[in-house]
């Protein structure tokens, strides 16, 4: 009798697993190109939000620095996670934090005090992962508030995918309306709108076809296809240099070559933060609430995005627990530092992420490929800034299909956990949080199972998180009473 020896694997395939999670070398190179194309917009975005605002003494941290910074920490952090972490997740300056950071903290300090504040976060975030309280409140969250996390995800992906392209837009008044945001302008109309719909369907047919490597086929294909028309037909920004609006024009990148390739970048903003100086500026209760902000939102922010992902991509276990959690961890609570260190804002673990993992990145390998790429992007700034958003935001829609199909695993019978999950998913995409979703799904189960009966069955940990949620909630009224702007 012959015994048939399986194939030598490896130490690539070793190290990351690449076999044993069902996976190829191929699959994973694919998977971190789709991811990176999938954030990249970041590079261009970040430096919009907190490039250009004013902070307390009037100064800006400017656009290409800025721009240099946040590609350097999605290398650095995106390939720690692939090397440390060994999952396909991407990491990048959060969205929403970064916007706090230059609506509500910079313009009570200088940029330096204000990422201070957010090395700060950090610091107190991988406090909690080495003493185990972060993974432990992970496995204090519910089953089904987990499942419940995952399809919100997938809603918040999707929404998110519609207002980048200009499918869904914010309406100017929206108090003076029936509903906060409409279809397009009224109606679907301009090039990029155009652009983004035959993206979508050609993702979606080449997904249906069961096509390798249809996302990343998509946004290639989209991308020219985008170049072209916008040289036909000049779209131009949806808003100009002078801050005018077009309706009609791109949402975000003018999909067009640029005059050069490639730029040295301008790292000048990296370690310039000051550790005390937001202390100083508004006071140690108004610092440390601005802290603990900023540490809830990036708590559950990328735990939120943790297990969402990682239910897509079919890598928890049996319990429900993503096996090497702590290290995953580790590395997004040290991205939270790093952002503040480089003066890029806050970094965490990417929700697009969900694109690599949709066509087929299961290993660390994926998040390699991604961070590489953004090495590249920080020497290629203005090439990264060709694929516009309406080439790219499609993969979001298809991803956010894949992942509501979680919903059959929900337990809609029992009240006590259907609200909360519904809550939890349906107020990711509302309030454009995971955050807020998470936060009222934890709240309101705590009260839902206590007015059960079902008190004793809450783990202790969630009683702790529901309370952290209620002062979250509760911070403006909070700062009223303490006296605090």
């Amino acid at each position: 009798m012959t015994v048939t020896q399986a194939p030598a694997r490896s130490a690539l395939d070793r190290y990351f697993s690449i076999t044993s999670r069902g996976s190829t070398v191929r699959r994973e190179i694919r998977g971190g190109v789709v991811t990176f194309f999938a954030m990249a917009y970041i590079v261009v975005l970040n430096p919009l939000i907190i490039g250009t605002a004013p902070d307390g003494d009037h100064h800006f941290l400017g656009i290409p620095p800025v721009a240099a910074v946040t590609a350097l920490v999605a290398a650095v952090m995106t390939i720690a996670m692939g090397v440390i972490g060994r999952y396909p997740y991407g990491l990048a300056t959060g969205l929403g934090l970064n916007a706090f950071l230059a609506a509500g903290v910079a313009p009570q300090m200088s940029w330096p005090d204000a990422m201070g504040l957010v090395l700060w976060e950090g610091i107190v975030i991988i406090v909690l992962v080495l003493t185990g309280f972060r993974s432990a409140v992970l496995r204090a969250i519910p089953a089904q508030l987990r499942i419940a996390i995952g399809v919100g995800i997938g809603l918040f992906i999707t929404f998110i995918g519609f207002v980048d392209s200009g499918i869904v837009r914010r309406i100017p008044d929206a108090a003076g309306t029936t509903v906060p945001v409409q279809l397009g302008t009224g109606s679907l109309r301009g090039w990029p709108v155009l652009v983004f719909v035959i993206g979508l369907l050609l993702m979606a047919s080449l997904m249906a076809l069961r096509v390798k490597g249809a996302i990343l086929i998509g946004i290639i294909i989209n991308t020219i296809l985008a170049i072209v028309v916008e040289a036909i037909a000049h779209a131009g920004p949806a808003v100009d240099s002078h801050g005018k609006v077009h309706p009609d024009g791109w949402q975000l990148n003018v999909p067009k070559l640029p005059h050069t390739f490639a730029d040295n970048p301008d790292l000048s903003l990296f370690g310039h933060f000051s550790l005390l100086g937001g202390f100083h500026r508004v006071g140690f209760i108004a610092a440390i609430l601005i802290v603990f902000s900023l540490v809830l939102s990036d708590f559950f922010d990328s735990i939120g995005t943790l297990m969402g992902v990682a239910a897509e991509g079919d890598l928890l276990d049996e319990k429900g627990e993503l096996p090497g959690m702590g290290r995953v961890l580790l590395v997004d609570a040290s991205a939270a530092a790093f952002g503040g260190i480089s003066s890029a804002s806050s970094a965490t673990a990417y929700v697009e992420s969900a694109a690599g993992v949709g066509d087929g990145a299961r290993t660390g390998l994926a998040s390699v490929v991604t961070g590489l790429l953004f090495v590249v992007a920080l020497f290629l700034t203005p090439l990264v800034s060709v694929v516009p958003s309406e080439a790219a935001t499609p993969a979001l829609v298809i991803v956010g299909c894949l992942m509501i199909s979680q919903l059959k695993r929900l337990d809609l019978e029992d009240f006590s956990v259907a609200i909360p999950a519904f809550l939890t998913i349906v107020l990711m995409p509302f309030t454009y949080s995971i955050t807020d979703g998470i936060g009222a799904g934890v709240v309101s189960y705590v009260v839902l199972r206590t007015v059960r009966g079902k008190a004793r069955e809450i783990h202790p940990l969630l009683w702790i998180v529901a309370l952290a949620f209620v002062v979250y909630f509760a911070i403006d009224p909070i700062k009223s009473l303490l006296g605090i702007n």
